[in-house]
């Protein structure tokens, strides 16, 4: 397979443009928006050439799906390493009250939706997007996959605890019933609005305007509270993927439409848990397994399908594994299985 994953670089912001013009709304991280764009871009460059950063800092790294073969770019995802530095990262968390009545002898329970910043420091992967032309192959998962391999190999910049939000439901008119039935009674503006405000201004407006208090679920309308925790329908395969990698739904839902927030433990994601670092011994054809395999750190990160081999030493990459990632004996790749 000739397609692999590199840093974005502001070459791709035409690119990125017209893949965000493709999403169909609700996609934050992904505007349709040039200005927004060459902002991430921006950003991103910033981050892929700082070589020590601090603690707690606020990065955002933006890879991209090309084909090596003719240099078309394909895809694009965004590794965040601590949401929440720069402004609020608001959630709101699904919890439940038990009221009990003695007279009636009744015991009631109610849930409620919560503002909260609870995840604020987490690391997050987001902002995936694959052309439709494309969505074969196991192209998608490659896009997924190289985010933890890429936090593997960078890993004293990531938070201990990961986040991935997955788009919510949004009807054929490109409206969030979710939205309509909460947040749009207090801000005056339909979800398109809001979205792509919030995707080019931050998130200050959700503090200024939001409720405080605890809503009832049950005094939403039923197109609202149908749509609770429920993904995208294109969003159906990642969330699997998602709980395949270790990600659970722990009760925490996306403010704008509603969409379910799934988090893990960094360490225990499956792809870099079980991601291993090794030399390269040898270049040659032979019967390796099928693998995710990934070169370099920061600008130099590439990562791609690949047949790996373990042999004395190190592993033994085929030919073309090696081409399509610029590595030679004597450099380190890190690689995970396929399956």
């Amino acid at each position: 397979m000739s397609f692999r994953i590199r840093a974005a670089t502001h070459d791709d912001l035409r690119h990125l443009y017209e893949m965000a013009k493709l999403t169909g709304g609700g996609f934050t991280n992904l505007p349709p928006d040039r200005a927004a764009l060459r902002a991430k871009l921006d950003r991103s460059e910033k981050a892929f050439t700082t070589q020590t950063a601090g603690a707690k800092a606020d990065e955002l790294f933006v890879l991209i799906l090309e084909n090596a073969a003719t240099g078309e770019v394909r895809g694009t995802c965004q590794i965040f390493t601590h949401v929440g530095q720069s402004h609020p990262f608001y959630s709101y968390r699904i919890g439940t009250i038990t009221q009990h009545s003695t007279q009636l002898n009744r015991t009631f329970r109610a849930e409620l939706l919560t503002l909260t910043t609870d995840l604020e420091g987490c690391s997050e992967v987001g902002g995936l997007f694959l052309h439709p032309g494309e969505r074969a192959g196991g192209l998608g998962m490659l896009l997924a996959r190289s985010r933890y391999l890429f936090i593997a190999r960078n890993r004293t910049r990531f938070a201990d605890r990961i986040l991935a939000e997955l788009r919510g439901v949004i009807d054929e008119a490109g409206g969030s019933p979710f939205w309509d039935g909460l947040a749009g009674r207090f801000f005056g503006m339909n979800f398109q609005d809001a979205d792509q405000f919030n995707a080019t201004h931050g998130h200050q407006f959700i503090a200024d305007l939001f409720p405080k208090h605890p809503i009832y679920i049950a005094m939403l309308s039923e197109g609202a509270r149908s749509v609770i925790g429920i993904p995208h329908p294109s969003g159906r395969a990642a969330m699997r993927m998602l709980e395949s990698e270790g990600f659970a739904h722990e009760q925490y839902i996306d403010i704008f439409d509603g969409g379910p927030t799934m988090t893990a433990r960094t360490d225990q994601v499956r792809s870099i848990r079980d991601a291993v670092v090794a030399p390269v011994v040898a270049v040659e054809s032979g019967d390796g397994g099928e693998a995710l395999v990934a070169a370099g750190t920061l600008a130099d990160f590439r990562c791609g399908y690949g047949r790996v081999r373990a042999v004395p030493g190190g592993v033994a990459l085929d030919p073309a594994t090696a081409a399509l990632l610029n590595v030679a004996p004597g450099d380190a790749v890190i690689h995970v299985g396929r399956a």
